[in-house]
């Protein structure tokens, strides 16, 4: 694609494109521009006619590398100044924010002709996107998921992003569920992509080492549901942020629908999954936690709204497995409950703790004498064990530790990716709110800590592992070790430690 063409094609104007320079001799430029073959944002995956982008970020200052970009066979640059090379450059405003239409005009606009879906909030975006996939499969609407399990960070780069969209596409994809965080949205790498709709599931303490305060992450949030985005806006009015977004968005040019837990009745819930009835139809989920109950109604409302059925839906859900790390049930036939969830700020481990509350059998203390056969004879407990990462936000550490105390009968802390921090040092700020007591356990060392958890259960407790989940890696700056949460408790429920 020649490059006036690639800039016709990304919607941009006057107000984004400052200048469009073209070298002299020795290297004319052809009329129409170089013909450009790719867009990149590292140099180092430049091929012979990329256009590169200097995108500036925290550590490194993309416009440094263009030189070698240029070296590699780089046909352009996107950038936010001119350049001493004699290579055509567009200098724009914001080269993040042209980088996501340029990427989206390169591949053809693949989402708009996809039903895209792109789902947002602090927790829950990794099940409600495999269940509206599910949804989508059922109805016959070939699907797939982008997300945390898919790639290295939950949102691509928007040249990578459009570039996976034109290839599913091209495959016989029909619909894509996509988790949509607040760094890709306030680093403008969906710009550019057209959602069917955009779903909010809630807010919570998390990312404040990025985003300074929660207004400013509910504002990132918030550039979903811009006009340019989403056709549809699907949003959680159970939930305070949502319900603020929702009387942000009413009037607006683009329809708004809303869900809430209690959309949900008669909810049945067991260790494996629940039921519950919606729009007058019992629906069966087999994954576990009330608040994945939640996340199916989210998904069941988007999918319907874009044209699914009630039918697809009640299949869509029932089909689907176990999320990996998601309240993921550890079965080695013991005769309590280990479960491993990625809840890593304090909404989220809160929502797990009370989800496993719920599977406590509370039977009473009465049954040590005469109780029937087979009954525990004190009430069941929770057991959790977590611990905070390293290099991010700071605050919600204490947090944890206080949702923890005030939620689990045990509490085990322990290290979770301590980076280039002293795992000590983020236990002692776990701690702070925790204060004494009897049922407190720590260790630094996470399989021990594990292992003590799991020793210490018995009969109808439930031992939550969080903060995890799908992880395989124990990250400590220098080095990641391999460290997954259920094969770990795998091992220590088998007896292989």
């Amino acid at each position: 694609m020649l490059l006036d063409d690639l800039l016709a094609g990304s919607g941009l104007g006057k107000a984004d494109i400052l200048e469009v320079w073209q070298p002299h001799a020795p290297r004319p430029v052809p009329p129409g521009g170089p013909l450009v073959t790719g867009v990149a944002i590292a140099s180092g995956e430049v091929g012979p006619g990329a256009l590169f982008a200097c995108v500036q970020g925290a550590r490194f200052d993309g416009h440094a590398f263009a030189a070698d970009a240029m070296a590699r066979g780089a046909s352009a640059l996107l950038c936010g100044r001119r350049l001493e090379l004699d290579l055509p450059q567009v200098v724009v405003r914001s080269v993040r924010a042209a980088l996501g239409p340029v990427s989206a005009a390169f591949w053809a606009h693949p989402s708009a002709a996809l039903k895209l879906v792109g789902v947002t909030g602090t927790n829950g975006k990794t099940t409600t996107c495999a269940l509206l996939a599910a949804i989508f499969q059922a109805e016959g609407w070939p699907s797939a998921v982008i997300g945390t399990l898919t790639g290295q960070r939950t949102t691509p780069e928007a040249p990578l992003l459009q570039q996976q969209l034109a290839q599913l596409l091209a495959q016989g994809t029909q619909a894509v569920a996509m988790e949509v965080s607040s760094h890709a949205l306030a680093q403008r790498r969906v710009d550019g992509t057209e959602f069917a709709a955009a779903v909010f599931n809630n807010l919570s303490q998390d990312h404040l080492d990025y985003h300074g305060t929660m207004e400013n992450y509910f504002e990132a949030k918030t550039l979903l549901f811009t006009r340019e985005k989403a056709r549809l806006a699907v949003v959680n009015r159970g939930d305070p942020w949502g319900a603020r977004l929702v009387a942000r968005l009413s009037g607006g040019p683009a329809p708004v629908v809303t869900f809430a837990p209690e959309d949900a009745s008669s909810v049945e819930l067991s260790r494996t999954g629940s039921s519950f009835n919606w729009k007058g139809t019992r629906l069966e989920l087999n994954i576990g936690g009330r608040f994945n109950v939640t996340n199916a109604v989210a998904a069941a409302t988007t999918a319907v709204e874009l044209g699914a059925t009630i039918g697809a839906v009640a299949e869509g859900l029932r089909s689907v497995s176990p999320v990996r790390g998601r309240f993921e049930l550890v079965d080695e036939g013991q005769d309590f409950a280990v479960v491993v969830d990625f809840a890593h700020t304090p909404g989220a481990l809160g929502e797990v703790l009370r989800a496993a509350r719920e599977l406590v059998p509370p039977f009473p203390a009465a049954f040590t004498d005469g109780r029937p056969p087979g009954q525990p004879s004190r009430p069941g407990r929770v057991i959790v064990v977590f611990g905070a990462g390293g290099e991010r936000d700071r605050s919600k550490r204490p947090l944890m530790g206080k949702v923890a105390s005030g939620s689990a009968d045990v509490v085990v802390v322990t290290s979770d990716n301590p980076r280039s921090e002293r795992p000590e040092e983020i236990i002692e700020e776990v701690l702070k709110d925790i204060g004494l007591r009897e049922d407190l356990v720590v260790d630094v060392d996470r399989r021990k800590a594990i292992a003590a958890a799991i020793a210490m259960a018995h009969t109808s407790d439930v031992v939550v592992i969080a903060g995890k989940g799908h992880e395989t890696g124990q990250d400590f700056g220098t080095r990641v070790e391999p460290f997954d949460d259920v094969q770990v408790a795998r091992e220590i429920l088998r007896g292989e430690t």
